[in-house]
């Protein structure tokens, strides 16, 4: 199979979706894998590096008229969408809830489109996701101790227990993977961290693996309100389902929060779990609603893109080979977690969520395999 490493194009992602060893692995298992020029120069890998992994440096049109595989970080940009062809795989974080004009290209096309986001496994984590999340969480903390400065906009609060002045409440929604990685770093610096979630399992897998200065509630309307008044900071972990109109945090709430709060939002879900939030970019990070302010960059890991794409590389390297070694179809047959995140293939629509949130007639991925192209 002939495996193609495009370069990032939308704005501020530096990622690169397989590392120079990555590809090294492909071309052992007897496949050609062809890099786009600086694919991964923004993860700190030069094309001479790709090239001694055994790959050719080709050149993007070519790249894509080429790859039976595109194995990408990110969604398929409309300037892409006329490089695609009929049975070519998509392998990335697709988003297709979020891009309904994508969705409907990879459709019209006869594209086979992967989600990483959406492949999950026998534990009921999803793999290819987790990574990202935990840096996204990490990163998010991070955001907030720089916001925070008075001179990026912030109150001028450390977010550190620091002696003789008040040591910062931080609260997070979410006990998965994303509010983890922030209650790590949080509390590392010494703030009051107490964790928001519905389920006892997640907030028992948490308790294993966070510092005795993390507290950990249900999330019912009273702690949420408690939480909202004492914190200096609110994380939201959780991805609010598209279809969902409600929210937990109104924009009425944020008159409970002290003068000068902020809140992060992981999640980047327009409108979501916070109603006030809306993605932002890493040109344009913050702004203010109700006088709290808000982050809300919608690819926080991509600021911190060689550990990323170290981390990306290795979790998803398993699914491509395995694509790569048996076919799509034998390696979607074979392996019902990787069905799972089949959103389109030869024009039918395959992900559940997607058919849901556009209107969309949904088939079975393994009924979908199963028809003649």
């Amino acid at each position: 199979m002939i495996i193609g490493i495009p370069k990032e194009i939308k704005k501020n992602e530096c990622r690169v979706a397989a590392i120079p060893s990555a590809a090294a692995s492909f071309v052992k298992n007897g496949h050609i894998v062809l890099v786009e020029p600086d694919a991964g120069a923004g993860s700190g890998y030069p094309d001479e590096a790709y090239v001694r992994a055994g790959a050719q440096i080709t050149p993007r049109e070519a790249l894509y008229e080429r790859c039976d595989l595109l194995y990408k970080v990110k969604e398929i940009e409309d300037s892409e969408y006329e490089m695609l062809h009929e049975n070519q795989i998509v392998l990335s974080y697709l988003h297709s809830n979020a891009h309904r004009e994508m969705t409907e290209e990879l459709l019209k096309r006869h594209v086979t489109g992967l989600c990483y986001e959406d492949v999950d496994d026998e534990h009921g984590e999803f793999p290819m996701l987790a990574p990202m999340s935990i840096l996204a969480g990490k990163g998010g903390f991070l955001a907030a101790l720089h916001f925070s400065q008075s001179v990026h906009g912030g109150r001028g609060l450390l977010l550190s227990r620091v002696v003789g002045v008040p040591t910062p409440e931080i609260t997070i929604i979410g006990c998965g993977w994303s509010g983890i990685g922030a209650a790590e770093l949080a509390a590392a610096f010494g703030n009051k961290v107490t964790m928001l979630d519905i389920s006892k399992k997640a907030m028992e897998n948490a308790r294993a693996k966070l510092p005795v200065n993390v507290e950990l509630l249900y999330s019912n309307r009273e702690n949420l309100e408690t939480c909202l008044k004492r914190s200096d900071v609110l994380i939201n972990c959780i991805l609010w389902p598209k279809t969902r109109k409600d929210h937990l945090v109104f924009r009425e709430d944020l008159k409970m929060m002290k003068n000068g709060a902020m809140i992060v939002d992981v999640a980047c879900d327009d409108a979501g779990a916070v109603e006030t939030c809306r993605s932002t970019s890493h040109d344009d990070p913050v702004y203010f609603e109700e006088g709290i302010l808000h982050y809300a960059v919608d690819n926080i890991p991509s600021g911190f893109a060689e550990t990323a794409s170290q981390m990306l590389s290795a979790s998803t390297l398993p699914y491509a080979l395995e694509i790569a070694n048996r076919g799509i179809v034998e390696a979607l047959k074979k392996d019902p977690h990787l069905r799972r995140g089949l959103t389109t293939y030869k024009g039918l629509l395959t992900l559940k969520e997607t058919a849901d949130k556009h209107g969309i007639p949904f088939v079975d991925p393994l009924e979908a395999i199963s028809r003649e192209a």
